[in-house]
């Protein structure tokens, strides 16, 4: 050290009574409780596997046996959950405020994009949360409810575990006009999708993997109509296999209601696995946007990895389950603990 500096530091007072050291200590306890307080009022939050290891150990062996109870009752629990789950998260994040009922119809689950989401997704989280009420009232929020719930239902379809961070808590908004340009399509491509899951810190790897979920899923015809019908008035229905097409347009006529649905994976659609990449390759892909991926510069190669090796896709879906877990978290005075996932507590 420099005599400059030596002087300087000779120089320098402290608060009458206090030494370098004890000024330096009581510093950085002040920094600690300033950046506590600033994650507080940000709504930044820090999620754990044990958050409620002490407040409700049960709750994830109590959620398991709800959802079990339901996916009995109709395999539709399984896709409908998963896609909730999803379409929460991609809306101001995982805070369940895709499970608000609103009278004015304005909430989030009213939103165009929305109203194909499945009854059977929303029941399930209603009736877990309820089952998790009754053994610790008023600790677990709905978020974290619906985020075990999307696990349990691929681990029941013959797909992969994995750990769920918790201490989420519940939104306080939900508003229908907050859904628009937030989820992705079925018509989209991939470079408007990899952007939009870039928005909540998902690479192009994550968005494969993601998109493997739909080998459990269901769509309405009217999703998709409008493709199948394009290609097949021009030469031929060049979008699909010829065999595909007419499959599809036996299930789906040009005067289809909008409650008919046809399997997105037609070869295993009831198994969670990686039958969903195979059939990309094989022009089976029920949305554009999903054989996109297949054509895409950028995301073929990881479609093409995931379709020989089921153990590769199980992994990175377990990895991008985790980090869309991560979005748009609430904590402090951002969320709530409600009592009922459809409703606000009453302030």
């Amino acid at each position: 050290m420099s005599k400059m500096h030596a002087r300087a530091h000779a120089s320098t007072t402290y608060p009458e009574g206090q030494t370098m050291e004890r000024w330096r200590r009581g510093c950085c306890l002040l920094t600690v409780a300033l950046v506590a307080a600033m994650a507080v009022v940000s709504g930044e939050a820090k999620l754990s596997p044990g958050h409620y290891r002490t407040t409700c150990p049960r709750v994830e062996s109590i959620v398991r046996a709800a959802v079990a109870r339901k996916v009995k009752e109709t395999f539709v629990t399984v896709p409908a959950t998963l896609r909730l789950f999803f379409h929460d998260c991609f809306v101001q994040g995982c805070d369940a405020s895709v499970m608000i009922a609103s009278g004015s119809n304005d909430a989030e689950k009213d939103a165009p994009d929305n109203q194909s989401l499945a009854g059977d997704g929303f029941d399930t989280v209603v009736r877990a949360k309820a089952a998790v009420e009754k053994a610790c009232p008023g600790v677990v929020s709905c978020a974290d409810v619906l985020a075990l719930a999307a696990r349990d239902v691929v681990t029941m379809s013959s797909g992969p575990r994995w750990t769920v961070e918790l201490g989420r808590l519940d939104g306080l908004v939900s508003k229908a006009s907050d859904v628009t340009g937030k989820l992705p399509g079925p018509d989209m491509q991939p470079d408007t999708l990899a952007a939009m899951f870039a928005d909540n810190n998902l690479t192009v790897r994550d968005m494969v993997a993601l998109s493997g979920a739909h080998t459990v899923g269901f769509s309405h015809c009217t999703r998709f109509a409008g493709r199948l019908y394009r290609s097949s008035a021009a030469a031929g229905p060049s979008y699909y296999r010829a065999s595909y097409a007419r499959q599809l347009m036996a299930a789906c006529p040009r005067d289809v209601g909008p409650t008919i649905a046809v399997d997105m994976d037609p070869v295993t659609p009831t198994v969670f696995d990686n039958a969903y990449y195979a059939n990309l390759a094989d022009g089976l892909g029920l949305f554009a946007s999903d054989q996109a991926l297949h054509d895409g510069a950028a995301s073929r190669p990881t479609v093409e990895g995931f379709a020989r090796n089921q153990t590769l896709f199980f992994e990175a879906f377990k990895e991008a389950m985790v980090k869309l877990g991560r979005a748009g978290v609430k904590s402090g005075r951002g969320g709530e603990i409600r009592r009922d996932c459809t409703a606000f507590n009453q302030q």
